[in-house]
């Protein structure tokens, strides 16, 4: 019988597993086993899965009974493999499909392999960036609606912005939070602004959403280029983090300089407690910066009220916090 403290040691043990489970989904996904099921007129056998993907039997049927165990498939008593519920969202097609972050994370795997370096050294020596290929690049870009998509809707419901004439969406990705300020002011107009191979994802939404007469595309580099003007809110959702100290202030610069006189920026991203330790979500996310960006990082409110300070901005506020990336900061330009 074990005693209560080999016990808790065993639980620690099994929590450390869980990589595993998560690899072979991650395989899965590489592989396109969920897609394969979906798309076969009936329920395939093993030797479908070899032939089809071109894979090793054994080893394939080894997968595919460990996604049984796990609840992504089911077997039926001829050998044949199906899609559960869980599996489903695994698929292209499902309207809640959560594919696109896992394939995200199926780079993040490669550059967290690498953590131990790159606390070594201050960088990752090995970092395979999340933009390298056109598909990593589409994965990323949907990956973000795939978080985005209810959370936005959160924030806007959050933030009164009724004030607001024009925003402008920073690194906009494909658009995911115009829509939902779009969506709660009918009056307000927007401009999206993002590198120019990002910008026909976020014309893409947009035409789907029907808002394509009340907004405008700019194609830029906001490390190089200045942003548009004529805007009295500026949007920064999920940039900061993939930005060192500095690069952020120069960025809020450009904001400032950008904004109409009154205008405000609003910043969606964690917002760290003084200490660094809370939300633990945000601990995380300090270390994927490590592995997958140059200089990026999470940051605290005081840390963020300081560069914001420095680029001319008044009055920053900590509008919302919360465990995820869910907090909002907000700062006047005068």
């Amino acid at each position: 019988m074990l005693d209560q403290e080999e016990s808790k040691a065993l639980q620690v043990l099994d929590g450390l597993r869980h990589f595993m489970e998560n690899r072979v989904v991650f395989t899965a996904v590489e592989l396109g086993i969920f897609d394969f099921i979906e798309q076969m007129p009936s329920d395939p056998l093993a030797e479908d899965f070899s032939r089809e993907l071109q894979v090793d039997l054994r080893a394939v049927t080894r997968l595919l009974d460990c996604l049984v165990a796990l609840e992504f498939l089911d077997k039926t008593s001829e050998g044949r493999y199906r899609l559960t519920e869980k599996g489903s969202f695994l698929t292209s097609t499902h309207p809640y499909s959560i594919l696109p972050m896992v394939q995200h994370q199926c780079l993040l795997w490669k550059n967290w392999s690498h953590l131990t370096d790159a606390v070594r050294h201050g960088f990752n020596p090995h970092r395979e960036s999340v933009m390298s290929s056109e598909e990593s690049k589409r994965a990323f870009i949907q990956a973000m609606h795939v978080v985005a998509r209810s959370l936005a809707r959160s924030i806007v419901a959050g933030y009164d912005a009724s004030w607001a004439k024009k925003l402008l969406d920073i690194g906009c990705a494909s658009g995911t939070y115009t829509v939902a300020f779009l969506s709660a002011y009918p009056n307000m107009k927007a401009v999206l602004f993002d590198l120019p191979d990002v910008i026909p994802f976020a014309e893409e939404r947009i035409k789907k959403e029907g808002f394509s007469n009340r907004v405008s595309f700019v194609a830029g580099d906001f490390y190089k280029d200045e942003l548009p003007t004529g805007c009295d809110l500026a949007l920064l959702s999920a940039i900061i983090h993939q930005n060192s100290a500095e690069e952020n202030i120069e960025l809020f610069k450009k904001v400032y300089r950008a904004l109409e006189p009154g205008g405000r920026i609003l910043i969606r991203d964690h917002v760290m407690s003084e200490d660094r330790t809370w939300p633990p979500a945000g601990t995380l996310f300090a270390l994927n910066m490590l592995v997958v960006t140059p200089g990026g990082d999470t940051y605290t409110f005081s840390e963020l009220s300081e560069f914001l300070k420095e680029a001319g901005f008044e009055n920053a506020r900590l509008v919302r916090s919360g465990p995820k990336m869910d907090c909002l900061v907000e700062a006047h330009k005068p």
